[in-house]
Protein backbone atom coordinates (compact mmCIF):
# COMPACT_ATOMS: atom_id res chain seq x y z
CA UNK A 1 0.00 0.00 0.00
CA UNK A 2 2.58 2.28 1.07
CA UNK A 3 4.55 2.17 -2.47
CA UNK A 4 0.99 2.41 -4.02
CA UNK A 5 0.00 5.40 -3.16
CA UNK A 6 3.53 6.95 -4.45
CA UNK A 7 3.56 10.75 -3.98
CA UNK A 8 0.47 11.47 -2.30
CA UNK A 9 1.73 9.22 0.66
CA UNK A 10 4.01 11.52 2.09
CA UNK A 11 1.33 14.27 2.68
CA UNK A 12 -1.17 12.17 3.60
CA UNK A 13 1.08 10.45 5.94
CA UNK A 14 2.48 14.09 7.82
CA UNK A 15 -1.35 14.77 8.39
CA UNK A 16 -1.99 11.46 9.80
CA UNK A 17 0.65 12.11 12.19
CA UNK A 18 -0.04 15.36 13.72
CA UNK A 19 -3.44 13.84 14.17
CA UNK A 20 -2.22 11.24 16.29
CA UNK A 21 -0.99 11.50 19.84
CA UNK A 22 2.59 10.42 20.27
CA UNK A 23 1.77 6.95 21.56
CA UNK A 24 -0.56 6.37 18.65
CA UNK A 25 2.13 7.17 15.92
CA UNK A 26 4.51 5.10 18.01
CA UNK A 27 2.46 1.91 17.74
CA UNK A 28 1.37 2.98 13.89
CA UNK A 29 5.14 2.83 13.33
CA UNK A 30 6.10 -0.38 14.66
CA UNK A 31 3.53 -2.07 13.35
CA UNK A 32 5.03 -1.18 9.80
CA UNK A 33 7.83 -1.56 10.70
CA UNK A 34 7.39 -4.82 12.28
CA UNK A 35 5.59 -5.80 8.99
CA UNK A 36 8.89 -5.00 6.82
CA UNK A 37 11.45 -6.85 8.12
CA UNK A 38 9.10 -9.62 8.88
CA UNK A 39 7.96 -9.74 5.47
CA UNK A 40 11.76 -9.86 4.52
CA UNK A 41 13.31 -12.21 6.75
CA UNK A 42 10.66 -15.38 6.10
CA UNK A 43 11.70 -13.92 2.33
CA UNK A 44 15.19 -14.50 3.19
CA UNK A 45 14.77 -17.63 4.57
CA UNK A 46 12.73 -18.80 1.34
CA UNK A 47 15.86 -17.43 -0.75
CA UNK A 48 17.91 -19.82 1.51
CA UNK A 49 20.16 -16.69 2.65
CA UNK A 50 18.91 -17.09 5.93
CA UNK A 51 17.89 -19.91 8.53
CA UNK A 52 14.26 -20.42 9.92
CA UNK A 53 13.64 -20.38 13.60
CA UNK A 54 15.11 -23.16 15.42
CA UNK A 55 16.37 -24.97 12.27
CA UNK A 56 19.62 -26.72 13.06
CA UNK A 57 19.23 -29.55 10.46
CA UNK A 58 21.36 -29.97 7.18
CA UNK A 59 19.61 -28.20 4.14
CA UNK A 60 18.73 -30.19 1.33
CA UNK A 61 19.80 -27.58 -1.60
CA UNK A 62 21.95 -24.86 -1.87
CA UNK A 63 21.30 -20.90 -2.45
CA UNK A 64 20.48 -20.28 -5.93
CA UNK A 65 23.08 -18.01 -7.32
CA UNK A 66 22.79 -17.06 -10.83
CA UNK A 67 22.36 -13.65 -12.23
CA UNK A 68 18.66 -13.88 -12.82
CA UNK A 69 18.21 -14.32 -9.06
CA UNK A 70 20.48 -11.98 -7.84
CA UNK A 71 19.32 -9.51 -9.58
CA UNK A 72 15.83 -10.30 -8.47
CA UNK A 73 17.46 -9.62 -4.77
CA UNK A 74 18.39 -6.25 -5.36
CA UNK A 75 15.47 -5.31 -7.04
CA UNK A 76 13.75 -6.97 -3.47
CA UNK A 77 16.26 -5.00 -1.60
CA UNK A 78 16.32 -1.60 -2.92
CA UNK A 79 12.16 -1.74 -3.01
CA UNK A 80 12.80 -2.86 1.16
CA UNK A 81 14.53 0.38 1.61
CA UNK A 82 11.89 2.64 -0.40
CA UNK A 83 9.26 1.43 2.31
CA UNK A 84 11.55 2.07 4.93
CA UNK A 85 12.20 5.17 4.10
CA UNK A 86 8.48 5.67 4.16
CA UNK A 87 8.75 5.66 8.24
CA UNK A 88 10.07 8.33 10.40
CA UNK A 89 12.00 6.87 12.87
CA UNK A 90 11.20 9.27 14.90
CA UNK A 91 7.67 8.25 15.37
CA UNK A 92 9.21 4.93 16.20
CA UNK A 93 9.27 3.69 20.08
CA UNK A 94 12.74 3.75 21.00
CA UNK A 95 13.26 -0.12 21.68
CA UNK A 96 12.52 -0.09 17.37
CA UNK A 97 14.36 2.91 16.67
CA UNK A 98 17.30 1.01 17.31
CA UNK A 99 16.06 -2.03 15.45
CA UNK A 100 15.59 0.26 12.62
CA UNK A 101 19.05 2.08 12.96
CA UNK A 102 20.28 -1.78 12.55
CA UNK A 103 17.95 -2.84 10.09
CA UNK A 104 18.02 -0.45 7.65
CA UNK A 105 21.84 -0.08 7.78
CA UNK A 106 22.15 -3.82 6.80
CA UNK A 107 19.33 -3.81 4.00
CA UNK A 108 21.39 -1.03 2.50
CA UNK A 109 24.48 -3.04 2.77
CA UNK A 110 22.95 -5.78 0.92
CA UNK A 111 21.55 -3.92 -1.72
CA UNK A 112 24.95 -1.95 -2.24
CA UNK A 113 26.65 -5.52 -3.02
CA UNK A 114 24.15 -6.46 -5.33
CA UNK A 115 24.02 -3.02 -7.20
CA UNK A 116 28.33 -3.21 -7.38
CA UNK A 117 27.35 -6.58 -8.46
CA UNK A 118 29.74 -8.39 -6.00
CA UNK A 119 28.39 -12.31 -6.53
CA UNK A 120 30.63 -11.68 -9.55
CA UNK A 121 33.70 -12.08 -7.14
CA UNK A 122 32.86 -14.94 -4.87
CA UNK A 123 36.64 -15.43 -4.52
CA UNK A 124 39.08 -13.67 -2.74
CA UNK A 125 42.35 -14.44 -1.09
CA UNK A 126 41.36 -15.75 1.80
CA UNK A 127 37.88 -17.72 0.95
CA UNK A 128 35.93 -19.02 -1.90
CA UNK A 129 32.32 -20.54 -2.65
CA UNK A 130 34.50 -23.94 -3.10
CA UNK A 131 35.59 -23.41 0.41
CA UNK A 132 32.78 -22.22 1.87
CA UNK A 133 30.98 -25.25 1.04
CA UNK A 134 33.64 -27.66 2.93
CA UNK A 135 31.96 -26.28 6.27
CA UNK A 136 29.28 -28.28 5.65
CA UNK A 137 30.95 -31.51 6.08
CA UNK A 138 32.93 -30.49 9.15
CA UNK A 139 29.73 -30.14 11.50
CA UNK A 140 28.37 -32.46 13.34
CA UNK A 141 25.14 -34.09 12.17
CA UNK A 142 22.32 -35.21 14.43
CA UNK A 143 20.04 -37.45 12.62
CA UNK A 144 19.21 -39.71 9.39
CA UNK A 145 17.39 -36.80 8.07
CA UNK A 146 20.44 -34.62 8.18
CA UNK A 147 22.52 -37.26 6.24
CA UNK A 148 20.00 -38.13 3.88
CA UNK A 149 19.86 -34.21 3.35
CA UNK A 150 23.73 -33.79 2.87
CA UNK A 151 22.89 -36.33 0.12
CA UNK A 152 21.11 -34.31 -1.46
CA UNK A 153 23.24 -31.01 -0.92
CA UNK A 154 25.85 -33.16 -2.56
CA UNK A 155 23.87 -33.61 -5.82
CA UNK A 156 23.08 -30.07 -6.32
CA UNK A 157 26.22 -29.19 -5.63
CA UNK A 158 27.59 -29.26 -9.66
CA UNK A 159 24.67 -26.78 -10.79
CA UNK A 160 25.57 -24.79 -7.76
CA UNK A 161 29.15 -24.37 -8.69
CA UNK A 162 28.37 -24.22 -12.43
CA UNK A 163 26.53 -20.54 -11.62
CA UNK A 164 29.20 -19.39 -9.31
CA UNK A 165 31.61 -19.75 -12.38
CA UNK A 166 29.24 -18.10 -14.85
CA UNK A 167 29.44 -15.26 -12.44
CA UNK A 168 32.99 -15.48 -12.02
CA UNK A 169 33.27 -15.40 -15.77
CA UNK A 170 30.78 -12.56 -16.12
CA UNK A 171 33.07 -10.47 -13.32
CA UNK A 172 36.41 -11.50 -15.43
CA UNK A 173 34.23 -9.97 -18.51
CA UNK A 174 33.88 -6.34 -16.66
CA UNK A 175 37.92 -6.35 -14.77
CA UNK A 176 35.92 -7.03 -11.28
CA UNK A 177 38.35 -9.95 -10.16
CA UNK A 178 40.44 -10.50 -7.15
CA UNK A 179 44.35 -9.10 -8.36
CA UNK A 180 46.05 -11.95 -10.22
CA UNK A 181 48.86 -11.59 -7.73
CA UNK A 182 46.56 -12.48 -4.66
CA UNK A 183 45.50 -15.99 -6.58
CA UNK A 184 48.60 -17.40 -6.57
CA UNK A 185 48.31 -21.06 -4.49
CA UNK A 186 44.66 -20.79 -4.18
CA UNK A 187 43.73 -23.44 -6.30
CA UNK A 188 44.92 -26.02 -3.56
CA UNK A 189 41.24 -26.23 -2.13
CA UNK A 190 40.28 -27.08 -5.51
CA UNK A 191 42.72 -29.55 -5.92
CA UNK A 192 42.68 -31.24 -2.79
CA UNK A 193 39.00 -32.37 -3.46
CA UNK A 194 39.62 -32.54 -7.53
CA UNK A 195 42.95 -34.95 -7.16
CA UNK A 196 41.69 -37.04 -3.91
CA UNK A 197 42.92 -40.87 -4.50
CA UNK A 198 39.63 -41.62 -3.27
CA UNK A 199 36.30 -40.12 -2.21
CA UNK A 200 37.00 -41.13 1.54
CA UNK A 201 40.13 -38.88 1.16
CA UNK A 202 38.19 -35.71 0.50
CA UNK A 203 36.78 -33.70 3.13
CA UNK A 204 33.13 -34.23 1.85
CA UNK A 205 33.14 -38.18 3.00
CA UNK A 206 33.69 -36.62 6.84
CA UNK A 207 30.39 -37.07 8.24
CA UNK A 208 30.48 -40.82 6.87
CA UNK A 209 32.94 -42.15 9.03
CA UNK A 210 31.05 -42.17 12.60
CA UNK A 211 27.63 -41.86 13.02
CA UNK A 212 25.59 -40.60 15.70
CA UNK A 213 23.63 -43.03 17.51
CA UNK A 214 20.37 -42.47 16.16
CA UNK A 215 21.28 -43.60 13.05
CA UNK A 216 20.66 -47.18 12.34
CA UNK A 217 23.50 -49.47 11.81
CA UNK A 218 21.69 -51.05 9.19
CA UNK A 219 21.66 -47.40 7.44
CA UNK A 220 24.92 -46.78 8.00
CA UNK A 221 26.64 -48.73 5.40
CA UNK A 222 24.09 -47.51 2.70
CA UNK A 223 24.72 -44.53 3.22
CA UNK A 224 28.33 -44.70 3.01
CA UNK A 225 27.87 -46.19 -0.04
CA UNK A 226 25.52 -43.50 -1.70
CA UNK A 227 28.36 -40.74 -0.22
CA UNK A 228 31.31 -42.44 -1.88
CA UNK A 229 29.47 -42.48 -5.05
CA UNK A 230 28.01 -39.08 -5.05
CA UNK A 231 31.43 -37.47 -3.85
CA UNK A 232 33.73 -39.83 -6.66
CA UNK A 233 30.89 -38.70 -9.71
CA UNK A 234 29.60 -35.64 -8.72
CA UNK A 235 31.52 -33.78 -6.65
CA UNK A 236 35.10 -34.66 -7.27
CA UNK A 237 34.33 -33.87 -11.12
CA UNK A 238 32.74 -30.66 -10.21
CA UNK A 239 35.67 -29.51 -8.68
CA UNK A 240 37.98 -30.61 -11.37
CA UNK A 241 35.80 -28.42 -13.87
CA UNK A 242 36.52 -25.30 -11.76
CA UNK A 243 40.13 -26.25 -11.11
CA UNK A 244 40.59 -26.49 -14.80
CA UNK A 245 38.76 -22.83 -15.13
CA UNK A 246 40.33 -21.10 -12.11
CA UNK A 247 44.10 -22.35 -13.36
CA UNK A 248 43.58 -22.24 -17.27
CA UNK A 249 40.90 -18.79 -17.55
CA UNK A 250 40.54 -16.97 -14.25
CA UNK A 251 43.84 -16.31 -12.88
CA UNK A 252 45.65 -15.60 -16.16
CA UNK A 253 43.00 -13.19 -17.32
CA UNK A 254 42.60 -11.54 -13.68
CA UNK A 255 42.57 -7.75 -12.98
CA UNK A 256 46.71 -6.49 -12.37
CA UNK A 257 45.51 -3.30 -10.76
CA UNK A 258 45.45 -3.74 -7.10
CA UNK A 259 43.06 -0.92 -5.86
CA UNK A 260 39.51 -1.51 -5.70
CA UNK A 261 39.30 2.60 -6.83
CA UNK A 262 40.29 0.83 -10.13
CA UNK A 263 37.49 -1.57 -10.28
CA UNK A 264 34.32 -0.59 -11.85
CA UNK A 265 32.13 1.34 -9.41
CA UNK A 266 35.48 3.01 -8.62
CA UNK A 267 35.97 5.42 -5.28
CA UNK A 268 32.22 4.64 -5.13
CA UNK A 269 32.38 1.07 -4.56
CA UNK A 270 35.27 1.87 -1.86
CA UNK A 271 33.81 4.36 -0.43
CA UNK A 272 30.59 1.60 -0.09
CA UNK A 273 33.06 -0.73 1.50
CA UNK A 274 34.27 1.98 4.02
CA UNK A 275 30.43 2.09 4.25
CA UNK A 276 29.49 -1.58 5.41
CA UNK A 277 32.42 -2.38 7.19
CA UNK A 278 33.04 0.99 9.33
CA UNK A 279 29.27 1.97 9.85
CA UNK A 280 30.66 5.30 9.39
CA UNK A 281 30.72 7.72 6.84
CA UNK A 282 34.61 8.21 6.85
CA UNK A 283 36.08 8.63 3.93
CA UNK A 284 39.46 7.00 2.78
CA UNK A 285 41.63 10.22 3.61
CA UNK A 286 40.29 10.62 7.19
CA UNK A 287 40.76 6.81 8.22
CA UNK A 288 44.27 6.99 6.76
CA UNK A 289 45.11 10.04 9.45
CA UNK A 290 43.69 8.18 11.95
CA UNK A 291 45.71 5.23 11.24
CA UNK A 292 49.15 6.99 11.66
CA UNK A 293 48.31 8.98 14.74
CA UNK A 294 47.38 5.26 16.49
CA UNK A 295 50.33 4.03 15.28
CA UNK A 296 52.64 6.40 16.66
CA UNK A 297 51.06 5.93 20.00
CA UNK A 298 51.05 2.51 19.60
CA UNK A 299 54.98 2.47 18.91
CA UNK A 300 55.36 4.80 22.27
CA UNK A 301 54.19 1.58 24.24
CA UNK A 302 56.30 -0.92 22.23
CA UNK A 303 59.46 1.29 23.15
CA UNK A 304 58.20 0.92 27.07
CA UNK A 305 58.15 -2.86 26.63
CA UNK A 306 61.84 -2.98 24.94
CA UNK A 307 63.06 -1.19 27.94
CA UNK A 308 61.26 -3.38 30.42
CA UNK A 309 63.26 -6.40 28.60
CA UNK A 310 66.11 -4.61 28.81
CA UNK A 311 66.56 -4.94 24.73
CA UNK A 312 70.01 -3.08 23.56
CA UNK A 313 68.50 -1.87 20.12
CA UNK A 314 66.03 -0.39 18.08
CA UNK A 315 62.50 -1.42 17.03
CA UNK A 316 63.57 -3.02 13.71
CA UNK A 317 66.40 -5.28 15.84
CA UNK A 318 63.49 -6.64 18.67
CA UNK A 319 61.39 -7.20 15.76
CA UNK A 320 64.37 -9.63 14.34
CA UNK A 321 64.54 -11.06 17.70
CA UNK A 322 60.84 -11.95 18.02
CA UNK A 323 60.71 -13.41 14.28
CA UNK A 324 63.75 -15.78 14.99
CA UNK A 325 64.41 -16.65 18.71
CA UNK A 326 62.79 -20.56 18.49
CA UNK A 327 61.93 -20.04 22.57
CA UNK A 328 58.82 -18.02 21.01
CA UNK A 329 57.84 -20.94 18.72
CA UNK A 330 55.95 -24.21 19.28
CA UNK A 331 57.83 -27.42 18.22
CA UNK A 332 54.47 -29.51 17.35
CA UNK A 333 50.63 -28.20 16.29
CA UNK A 334 49.99 -30.23 19.77
CA UNK A 335 52.20 -27.44 21.99
CA UNK A 336 50.47 -24.68 19.58
CA UNK A 337 47.03 -25.93 20.75
CA UNK A 338 47.75 -26.75 24.22
CA UNK A 339 49.20 -22.84 24.43
CA UNK A 340 45.94 -21.52 23.28
CA UNK A 341 43.81 -23.90 25.72
CA UNK A 342 45.68 -22.80 28.85
CA UNK A 343 44.84 -18.75 27.67
CA UNK A 344 41.04 -19.97 27.38
CA UNK A 345 40.92 -21.45 30.80
CA UNK A 346 42.93 -18.30 32.49
CA UNK A 347 40.00 -16.50 31.30
CA UNK A 348 37.90 -18.63 32.82
CA UNK A 349 39.06 -18.10 36.03
CA UNK A 350 38.33 -14.37 35.93
CA UNK A 351 35.43 -14.27 33.76
CA UNK A 352 32.99 -13.48 36.65
CA UNK A 353 34.60 -10.76 37.45
CA UNK A 354 34.25 -8.87 33.95
CA UNK A 355 30.97 -10.12 33.17
CA UNK A 356 27.47 -10.68 34.66
CA UNK A 357 25.95 -12.47 31.55
CA UNK A 358 28.38 -15.49 30.62
CA UNK A 359 26.81 -17.42 27.20
CA UNK A 360 25.96 -21.10 27.61
CA UNK A 361 27.33 -21.59 24.47
CA UNK A 362 31.09 -23.32 24.65
CA UNK A 363 33.79 -23.79 21.96
CA UNK A 364 36.05 -26.39 21.08
CA UNK A 365 39.82 -25.14 19.88
CA UNK A 366 40.53 -27.24 16.85
CA UNK A 367 43.57 -26.87 13.91
CA UNK A 368 42.80 -25.39 11.02
CA UNK A 369 42.10 -27.81 8.09
CA UNK A 370 45.18 -28.59 6.10
CA UNK A 371 43.47 -28.00 2.86
CA UNK A 372 43.11 -24.37 4.02
CA UNK A 373 45.78 -23.81 6.67
CA UNK A 374 48.04 -22.05 3.80
CA UNK A 375 46.61 -19.00 3.36
CA UNK A 376 44.29 -18.61 6.04
CA UNK A 377 44.47 -16.22 9.55
CA UNK A 378 46.44 -17.39 12.44
CA UNK A 379 43.15 -17.92 13.72
CA UNK A 380 39.34 -17.67 13.69
CA UNK A 381 36.21 -18.27 15.88
CA UNK A 382 33.12 -18.04 16.32
CA UNK A 383 29.86 -19.89 18.26
CA UNK A 384 31.32 -23.10 18.95
CA UNK A 385 35.17 -23.13 17.54
CA UNK A 386 38.30 -21.21 18.03
CA UNK A 387 40.25 -22.44 14.74
CA UNK A 388 44.15 -22.33 15.78
CA UNK A 389 46.34 -22.36 12.36
CA UNK A 390 49.14 -24.96 12.98
CA UNK A 391 50.41 -24.57 9.25
CA UNK A 392 54.39 -23.19 9.33
CA UNK A 393 54.95 -23.52 13.31
CA UNK A 394 57.97 -20.95 13.20
CA UNK A 395 55.32 -18.29 11.75
CA UNK A 396 53.21 -18.65 14.84
CA UNK A 397 54.62 -16.81 17.50
CA UNK A 398 54.23 -18.00 21.07
CA UNK A 399 53.84 -14.49 22.74
CA UNK A 400 51.01 -13.42 19.97
CA UNK A 401 49.01 -16.57 20.98
CA UNK A 402 47.38 -14.99 24.12
CA UNK A 403 46.00 -12.16 22.64
CA UNK A 404 44.92 -14.34 19.67
CA UNK A 405 43.02 -16.80 22.07
CA UNK A 406 41.36 -14.19 23.81
CA UNK A 407 40.11 -12.40 19.83
CA UNK A 408 38.98 -15.18 18.48
CA UNK A 409 37.42 -17.91 21.33
CA UNK A 410 36.61 -15.58 25.10
CA UNK A 411 35.81 -12.70 25.68
CA UNK A 412 35.96 -12.46 21.46
CA UNK A 413 34.29 -14.01 18.75
CA UNK A 414 33.20 -17.26 20.69
CA UNK A 415 31.49 -15.65 23.24
CA UNK A 416 30.76 -12.46 21.70
CA UNK A 417 28.18 -14.56 19.38
CA UNK A 418 26.76 -16.71 21.70
CA UNK A 419 25.86 -14.08 23.87
CA UNK A 420 23.98 -12.07 20.73
CA UNK A 421 22.15 -15.50 19.62
CA UNK A 422 20.70 -15.87 23.42
CA UNK A 423 19.40 -12.61 23.81
CA UNK A 424 15.19 -12.97 23.90
CA UNK A 425 12.58 -11.02 22.48
CA UNK A 426 15.14 -9.63 19.49
CA UNK A 427 14.20 -9.63 15.87
CA UNK A 428 16.31 -12.29 13.83
CA UNK A 429 17.70 -9.53 11.74
CA UNK A 430 19.86 -8.50 15.10
CA UNK A 431 21.67 -11.76 15.48
CA UNK A 432 23.30 -10.70 11.93
CA UNK A 433 27.05 -10.14 12.22
CA UNK A 434 28.23 -6.20 11.56
CA UNK A 435 31.54 -6.28 11.39
CA UNK A 436 32.60 -2.98 12.96
CA UNK A 437 30.94 -3.98 16.39
CA UNK A 438 32.50 -8.08 16.37
CA UNK A 439 35.60 -7.33 15.30
CA UNK A 440 36.23 -3.80 17.70
CA UNK A 441 34.77 -6.39 20.46
CA UNK A 442 37.34 -8.32 19.28
CA UNK A 443 39.82 -6.30 19.28
CA UNK A 444 38.92 -4.78 22.83
CA UNK A 445 38.97 -8.16 24.30
CA UNK A 446 42.67 -8.18 23.39
CA UNK A 447 43.11 -5.03 25.57
CA UNK A 448 40.97 -5.71 28.59
CA UNK A 449 43.21 -8.97 28.66
CA UNK A 450 45.99 -6.58 30.26
CA UNK A 451 43.56 -5.69 33.02
CA UNK A 452 42.49 -9.34 33.34
CA UNK A 453 46.37 -10.21 34.23
CA UNK A 454 46.07 -12.81 30.87
CA UNK A 455 49.94 -11.71 29.73
CA UNK A 456 52.14 -13.48 32.28
CA UNK A 457 55.59 -11.55 30.38
CA UNK A 458 56.72 -8.56 29.17
CA UNK A 459 56.99 -10.35 25.84
CA UNK A 460 53.02 -11.40 25.93
CA UNK A 461 52.17 -7.75 26.47
CA UNK A 462 54.25 -6.99 23.40
CA UNK A 463 52.96 -9.80 21.42
CA UNK A 464 49.16 -7.67 22.13
CA UNK A 465 50.87 -4.55 21.26
CA UNK A 466 52.17 -6.12 17.82
CA UNK A 467 48.54 -7.39 16.92
CA UNK A 468 46.99 -3.57 17.98
CA UNK A 469 49.41 -2.33 15.60
CA UNK A 470 48.51 -4.88 13.13
CA UNK A 471 45.00 -3.61 13.52
CA UNK A 472 45.63 -0.21 13.43
CA UNK A 473 48.24 -0.24 10.35
CA UNK A 474 45.35 -1.72 8.36
CA UNK A 475 43.55 1.39 8.36
CA UNK A 476 46.89 2.94 6.72
CA UNK A 477 47.59 -0.27 4.48
CA UNK A 478 43.87 -0.57 3.80
CA UNK A 479 43.17 3.09 2.38
CA UNK A 480 46.89 3.44 0.94
CA UNK A 481 46.44 0.23 -1.62
CA UNK A 482 43.00 1.08 -2.62
CA UNK A 483 42.80 4.89 -2.50
CA UNK A 484 46.43 5.98 -2.16
CA UNK A 485 48.25 3.84 -5.20
CA UNK A 486 50.39 1.95 -2.40
CA UNK A 487 51.99 -0.86 -4.22
CA UNK A 488 51.83 -4.89 -2.55
CA UNK A 489 55.80 -4.47 -1.40
CA UNK A 490 55.09 -0.87 0.21
CA UNK A 491 51.92 -2.32 2.21
CA UNK A 492 54.24 -5.62 2.90
CA UNK A 493 56.82 -3.47 3.97
CA UNK A 494 54.88 -1.26 6.38
CA UNK A 495 53.56 -4.41 8.00
CA UNK A 496 56.89 -5.84 8.78
CA UNK A 497 58.61 -2.73 10.06
CA UNK A 498 55.19 -1.84 12.52
CA UNK A 499 54.64 -5.35 13.68
CA UNK A 500 56.13 -8.25 15.13
CA UNK A 501 54.39 -10.40 12.59
CA UNK A 502 56.16 -12.75 10.32
CA UNK A 503 57.07 -12.55 6.63
CA UNK A 504 54.37 -15.20 6.22
CA UNK A 505 51.66 -13.93 7.89
CA UNK A 506 52.33 -10.71 5.98
CA UNK A 507 52.24 -11.88 3.33
CA UNK A 508 48.97 -13.31 3.69
CA UNK A 509 47.40 -10.80 5.67
CA UNK A 510 48.38 -8.05 2.88
CA UNK A 511 46.68 -10.39 0.08
CA UNK A 512 43.37 -10.85 2.24
CA UNK A 513 43.17 -6.78 2.63
CA UNK A 514 43.99 -5.98 -1.50
CA UNK A 515 41.00 -8.76 -2.37
CA UNK A 516 38.66 -7.98 0.15
CA UNK A 517 38.40 -4.30 0.33
CA UNK A 518 37.48 -2.23 3.29
CA UNK A 519 36.99 -5.58 5.45
CA UNK A 520 40.47 -4.33 7.34
CA UNK A 521 39.41 -1.12 8.92
CA UNK A 522 36.67 -2.98 11.19
CA UNK A 523 38.63 -3.54 14.08
CA UNK A 524 40.43 -0.80 14.91
CA UNK A 525 37.84 1.91 14.10
CA UNK A 526 35.31 -0.69 16.12
CA UNK A 527 37.78 -0.94 18.98
CA UNK A 528 38.15 3.18 19.29
CA UNK A 529 34.74 3.09 19.46
CA UNK A 530 34.51 0.81 22.47
CA UNK A 531 37.38 2.71 24.37
CA UNK A 532 35.43 5.76 23.40
CA UNK A 533 32.34 4.74 25.02
CA UNK A 534 33.95 2.96 28.42
CA UNK A 535 35.86 6.49 29.11
CA UNK A 536 32.80 8.13 28.97
CA UNK A 537 31.09 6.03 31.12
CA UNK A 538 33.76 5.64 33.76
CA UNK A 539 33.99 9.47 33.72
CA UNK A 540 30.52 10.18 33.94
CA UNK A 541 29.31 7.53 36.47
CA UNK A 542 32.40 7.51 38.77
CA UNK A 543 32.36 4.85 41.34
CA UNK A 544 28.71 3.98 40.13
CA UNK A 545 30.74 2.38 37.17
CA UNK A 546 31.11 -1.57 36.94
CA UNK A 547 33.11 -3.20 34.45
CA UNK A 548 30.53 -6.11 35.00
CA UNK A 549 27.07 -4.03 33.68
CA UNK A 550 29.38 -2.14 31.18
CA UNK A 551 30.27 -5.15 29.10
CA UNK A 552 26.63 -6.78 29.44
CA UNK A 553 25.68 -3.59 28.08
CA UNK A 554 27.61 -3.51 24.90
CA UNK A 555 27.33 -7.10 24.26
CA UNK A 556 23.56 -7.88 24.87
CA UNK A 557 23.07 -5.32 21.82
CA UNK A 558 24.13 -7.95 19.96
CA UNK A 559 25.76 -6.54 16.76
CA UNK A 560 25.14 -2.98 15.42
CA UNK A 561 26.20 -0.12 13.63
CA UNK A 562 28.32 2.17 15.71
CA UNK A 563 26.45 5.20 16.17
CA UNK A 564 23.69 2.97 18.16
CA UNK A 565 26.38 1.68 20.51
CA UNK A 566 27.38 5.43 21.65
CA UNK A 567 23.52 6.13 21.60
CA UNK A 568 23.35 2.51 24.16
CA UNK A 569 25.89 3.90 26.59
CA UNK A 570 24.24 7.43 26.71
CA UNK A 571 21.04 5.75 28.19
CA UNK A 572 23.46 3.00 30.16
CA UNK A 573 25.12 6.25 31.92
CA UNK A 574 21.90 8.50 32.41
CA UNK A 575 20.25 5.37 34.20
CA UNK A 576 22.63 5.12 36.58
CA UNK A 577 25.07 2.26 34.83
CA UNK A 578 22.71 -0.03 35.80
CA UNK A 579 22.84 -4.04 34.64
CA UNK A 580 20.48 -4.54 31.50
CA UNK A 581 19.14 -7.55 33.09
CA UNK A 582 16.90 -7.93 35.99
CA UNK A 583 17.45 -8.93 38.87
CA UNK A 584 16.30 -12.29 39.85
CA UNK A 585 13.64 -12.17 42.91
Amino acid sequence: MIKQLGAVLPTACVLLSLAMSPAQAATNADTRFKTIYTKEWKWRVTERLARADGDQGVSPVLARVDALVQEARQRYWEGILKELDAIRPADLSPGERVNFAVYRAQVASLADAQRFREYEQPVNADSAFWTDVTFGARRPFKTIEDYRNYLRQLTALPAYFEQETANMRAGLARGFTPPRVTLAGRDVALSSIADARTPQDTVFFTPFKTFPASVPASEQEALRSQAAALIRDTVQPAYGKVLAFFRDEYVPKARTTLAATSMPGGQAYYQSKIVEFTTTNLNADQIHTIGLAEMAKIRAEMHGIMKKVEFKGDLPAFLQFLRTDPQFYAKTPQELLMRAAWTAKKFDAKADQYFGYLPRRRFAILPVPDDQAPFYTAGRGGPGSYWVNTYNLPARALYSLPALTLHESAPGHAFQMPVAQEQKNVPNFRRAYISAFGEGWALYAERLGTEMGIYETPYEEFGMLSYQAWRASRLVVDTGIHAKGWTREQAQAYLMENTALSKHEVETEVDRYISWPGQALSYYLGQMAIQEARARAEKALGAKFDIRNFHDTVLQLGSVPLPVLQQRIDVFIAEGGKSPYPKES
